[in-house]
């Protein structure tokens, strides 16, 4: 017999439930050492505020928490997504775009992407890293953010775009390379 879902008010049974899944979101927007971090607060939060979940879904509640506390590091994922643009090399920590060049296997891919994900408006961001990272579809993500679901599918369409865009161009340096396309 399956075991029964947590408990509203049980926020350990929610760690139980949740846990790894927001540690997986939360390392890939800033990182393991500070995902813990941030999925620890998020539980602290939980608890302190588990008079307020009522209804709705505790998946969404939680994600919505570990994303507000992310937006607080907003300013140094933005320093290290630029630092990556600029180097090609990752700073101190796994992130985002570094992963996802490398499953298409070109590092030079890598410093675009990190630039457009770093001038990605905040909104736009997390939408596209909810998706991608979280893999929480439309509906969660809306509840995740409390916004609408149209505006949900229009942050991640203008974020597909722009990074759609930035792939396909090619930079002079890979142009202009021995052997490189023209």
């Amino acid at each position: 017999m399956a075991e029964p879902r947590a408990s509203r008010s049980d926020v350990a049974g929610l760690f139980d439930e949740h846990g790894a899944e927001l540690l997986r979101y939360c390392a890939g927007r800033v990182g393991p050492t500070v995902a813990e971090d941030v999925v620890a607060d998020t539980f602290l939060i939980a608890h302190q505020r588990r008079h307020r979940l009522g209804d709705g879904p505790a998946r969404a509640w939680l994600y919505g928490i570990a994303t507000n506390l992310l937006r607080r590091h907003r300013r140094s994922e933005t320093r290290g997504l630029r630092a990556l643009a600029r180097t090609g090399r990752e700073p101190d920590v796994s992130d985002i775009a570094e992963r996802a060049a490398a499953r298409a296997d070109a590092s030079a891919q890598t410093r675009r992407l990190a630039a457009v994900l770093a001038a990605l408006p905040a909104r736009q961001r997390d939408v596209l890293l909810l998706h991608a990272v979280a893999e929480l579809g439309y509906e969660e993500i809306a509840a995740t953010l409390g916004i609408p679901l149209g505006s949900v599918q229009s942050a991640l369409h203008r974020a597909r775009v722009k990074l759609r865009a930035a792939l396909a161009t090619e930079p002079d340096a890979d142009r202009n390379a021995p052997g490189g396309s023209r």
